[in-house]
């Protein structure tokens, strides 16, 4: 009788040690960047019409175009070097939770145009405490891939700004 009660209370720690370590997890998973608009929690993706680009809540990263290729990196190409994250329009794509975005990027290109404005969005980090220096770019590194990978056939030759 003795034996049974510990085996059952060794499983019942096992359990809840288990489900612990579980929630713990995934409360880091997918949470949205400083500049991201206020009050959308169940988001993957936002499209940054601006820089026509997407942006990977879940794996932080952007999504961009390069020579053809679709190319995912933790930076911003290089030519967006000024460009303040908390500034810009991000569409937010609440339809979407594939895991290619770039798959709707004609009819997004068009509809959410560079310049495009929707509803007034409040960001929700302030960029007071970056002193507006929101993107810098380290320039262009040569082949090495700093975490960056490749969707498809292409060049690595892009920069490695950081926002």
């Amino acid at each position: 009788m003795k034996t049974l009660k510990l085996i059952a209370l060794g499983i019942i720690l096992f359990a809840s040690s288990a489900i612990h370590a579980q929630v713990s997890v995934n409360v880091n998973l997918g949470t949205p960047p400083a500049w991201g608009p206020v009050g959308y929690s169940n988001v993957d993706y936002y499209y940054l019409p601006d820089v026509e680009a997407y942006y990977d809540i879940r794996a932080t990263q952007f999504i961009y175009l390069n020579r053809g290729t679709w190319i995912r990196s933790r930076y911003l190409p290089g030519q967006y070097r000024n460009y303040n994250l908390y500034n810009g329009y991000k569409v937010i794509l609440n339809d979407y939770h594939g895991s290619k975005p770039y798959g709707n990027f004609k009819s997004h290109k068009v509809k959410y145009y560079k310049g495009y404005h929707g509803k007034p969005q409040k960001s929700i980090g302030s960029s007071r405490s970056n002193n507006n220096k929101v993107y810098k770019n380290d320039g262009n590194k040569g082949n090495q891939n700093n975490g960056d990978h490749k969707e498809g056939k292409g060049n690595n030759g892009h920069g490695n700004g950081k926002h």
